[in-house]
């Protein structure tokens, strides 16, 4: 045990959801015969949870900020359906329908977050009026018909990365891009420990880095090999590409900047926040505004993949992102979460679809049992802050190089 905490820098306990889903997928794996992880699988798992992902990238934010969002899926859905008219009827080109799905997102979450932050209307009201408002105008604009979009927009939900240089029996951009992500990795831990040294920070054994280090690599590497090895004309999703960079990039915004800090420092104590000269309605604007931004892309993705825009589309897309976000440990109060525990607890809802699917469970059982999931992982967050232990999600997030509590960096930044 005394290794482990050395290799996991904390008490292992803290790594429930991360192990949880690495049981999960052991056990499907067992169960299934060995197909959850074939490539095929993990690119259907991907390909087929991604904009759920994106939403929940969104989602933690505003719960962060101690909000809730509940018209996701309405808005994913009318701007899915605005930009399939657009480029049926008005024969705008795919990239730039693309471009004016985001503005309209843009517009819709401004109007919504304008109730919510200076007029004062809690979130909940407003996006529940949303979710009725947006539902009802999908219907209207496509008069409750199925739009179909051309190949061309479809590769962003259900293209992958091209086939390119010499016959190698694997896909060679998937390869590098593999390749580049375990450069990186490997750059970024020496240059952590380099930092903490000059900085005069406690620095962990190396012999623990190392081990930590090489059990990422070889999972990033048995990935790659995975998502490299499929049929010919697949590989990366294209879809997954996008999510990847909007983990790195919300990541970043959310730990290493101001406006991230201000997020959690709203979220952790609006009054305090706002003493600390923290513009709080301008934090609650942009997340909101954010948040309907990454429901137009989610909803573009999710209909690039069905090849159509449909008036049943965002259906749910709510629940299922609020649950991704409290599974990987966010606080139903505000001010505790992040982007990569929300992507722990999406994948934790989407390998358990998956697996059950495979397993031939129906959806009603289905349905229950990520309901318990749900309410399991908050009780066990809960059990642990209650002993005084740090959250999942806090350790998660000092292991990326926190050394202040969010809302103390937000104050001692003004």
């Amino acid at each position: 045990m005394k290794y482990l905490k050395e290799i996991f820098k904390g008490d292992v306990r803290q790594f429930g959801m991360l192990f949880a889903l690495l049981a999960l997928i052991v056990f499907f794996q067992w169960q299934t015969g060995g197909y959850v992880l074939t490539s095929t699988n993990l690119m259907n798992l991907l390909n087929g949870n991604s904009y759920i992902l994106v939403l929940a990238i969104g989602m933690v934010l505003v719960i962060i900020a101690g909000h809730i969002d509940l018209s996701v899926g309405s808005v994913a859905a009318v701007v899915g359906i605005a930009v399939a008219l657009m480029m049926r009827d008005w024969n705008v080109p795919w990239w730039l329908a693309i471009v004016l799905g985001l503005l309209l997102g843009a517009v819709i979450g401004a109007w919504q977050g304008f109730w919510v932050a200076y007029v004062g209307i809690p979130a909940f009201i407003v996006t529940l009026a949303g979710m009725m408002l947006f539902r009802g105008m999908n219907q209207w604009i496509g008069e409750s018909n199925t739009i179909p979009v051309p190949a061309a927009f479809q590769k962003i939900g259900a293209g992958y990365l091209p086939e390119v240089g010499p016959d190698t029996g694997y896909n060679n951009l998937t390869l590098l891009l593999g390749v580049i992500t375990c450069a990186v990795l490997v750059w970024m831990t020496f240059r952590r420990r380099a930092t903490q040294a000059r900085l005069g920070a406690e620095v962990a054994p190396l012999w623990a880095d190392l081990v930590r280090l090489g059990l990422i690599l070889a999972v990033l590497v048995y990935l790659t090999l995975q998502f490299a090895s499929g049929r010919r004309g697949t590989s990366f999703p294209i879809s997954g590409l996008i999510l990847v960079a909007l983990v790195i990039v919300y990541s970043f915004v959310s730990q290493r900047t101001i406006t991230g800090r201000h997020v959690y420092a709203v979220g952790g104590n609006k009054h305090a926040a706002e003493l600390s000269g923290v513009k709080t309605k301008r934090v609650n604007f942009l997340v909101m505004m954010n948040m309907s931004i990454l429901a137009a892309l989610a909803g573009m993705i999710f209909v690039a993949r069905s090849t159509a825009s449909g008036p049943f589309d965002g259906v749910g897309w709510e629940l299922d992102a609020i649950a991704a976000v409290f599974i990987g440990g966010a606080a139903v109060s505000g001010g505790v979460g992040t982007v990569t525990g929300s992507m722990i607890g999406g994948l934790v809802m989407a390998v358990l679809n998956n697996g059950l699917q495979l397993m031939g469970i129906g959806a009603d059982a289905t349905q229950m049992i990520k309901g318990l999931v749900l309410l399991i992982a908050v009780a066990f967050d809960v059990y642990n802050k209650s002993q005084g232990k740090p959250s999942i999600l806090g350790l998660i997030t000092r292991n990326f190089g926190s050394r202040k509590p969010p809302a103390t960096a937000a104050a001692e930044s003004q």
